[in-house]
């Protein structure tokens, strides 16, 4: 039963831990809620973060990954949260095998934690934390077309209960949020939702030359959190998106999307 694939609007920090964010983020985590309902055969998450760069795509190895606290300036209490979840060291090595396979550079971190690319949506979408988790990095040249190869080769994990999820952001300009963002976001959000409407072969073109789309070097000044929907869409090559969240007015003005990509198992 082949599992779709998903890229994710991860949100701020650890917002689910601040109550006075909770109007904010009520439409974000009604839909990372909503999810776990279309992998209800998942054996296992892997997430591709935003949070993670390294020279080669490298794999979390842990057994029991740590938490990292990647985030400044936010209420003492966030800084003891714990996402339980186990890893999986030997998916984590299946994971290293199919990209080095590929001709792709790969490497496991035996220590690596869990950043809040990862606990903060799943603490949402997964609370029990109750399938093990293996993140993955973005690799630091950021070539587009290299994440879109990344995804191709974790593809065959899909028929294996493993759900591939990008956990990015698709507007990310720390500098200009609220109603500043307004306009730009926007132009870029509708440019990205006609971009993953579109047939795979052109999804594909769109997303290698994401640079030219409006808006898009002020939507991602530095584009680690945009990388991940390549690698989401690379796994699911040749399938259809759909878009799975939507609001224009994330942090007072902030056009904002999440898609999946394939089809829903059945029940």
């Amino acid at each position: 039963m082949r599992l779709p694939t998903y890229f994710i609007s991860h949100g701020g920090g650890p917002w689910p831990w601040m109550a006075e964010r909770e109007a904010m983020y009520r439409n974000l985590a009604a839909s990372l809620a909503a999810m776990p309902r279309e992998f209800a055969a998942a054996r296992a998450l892997l997430v591709v973060t935003a949070h993670w760069e390294e020279t080669a795509f490298t794999v979390q190895g842990s057994a029991r990954p740590p938490m990292l606290y990647d985030y400044y300036g936010f209420p003492a209490h966030t800084y003891e949260v714990v996402y339980p979840a186990p890893g999986d060291p030997q998916l984590a090595e299946r994971v290293r095998a199919l990209v080095a396979g590929a001709g792709l550079p790969a490497a496991i971190d035996a220590v690596r934690g869990f950043d809040h690319g990862t606990f903060t949506p799943l603490a949402v979408m997964r609370p029990a934390a109750d399938l093990p988790v293996v993140q993955v990095s973005l690799k630091a040249d950021f070539d587009p077309a290299e994440h879109l190869a990344l995804g191709r080769a974790l593809a065959p994990l899909r028929d294996a209960g493993v759900v591939i999820i990008g956990s990015g952001l698709s507007y990310h300009n720390l500098r200009a949020m609220g109603p500043a963002a307004r306009a730009p976001s926007k132009a870029f959000d509708d440019w990205l939702g006609a971009a993953m409407a579109a047939a795979p072969e052109a999804r594909e073109r769109a997303l290698i030359d994401w640079e030219q789309a409006p808006a898009a070097r002020f939507a991602h000044p530095r584009e680690e959190h945009l990388l991940p929907l390549m690698v989401a869409a690379g796994a699911a090559a040749g399938e259809t998106a759909a878009r799975i969240y939507h609001e224009d007015d994330f942090f007072g003005g902030v056009s904002v999307s999440s898609f999946r990509f394939g089809a829903v198992p059945p029940a």
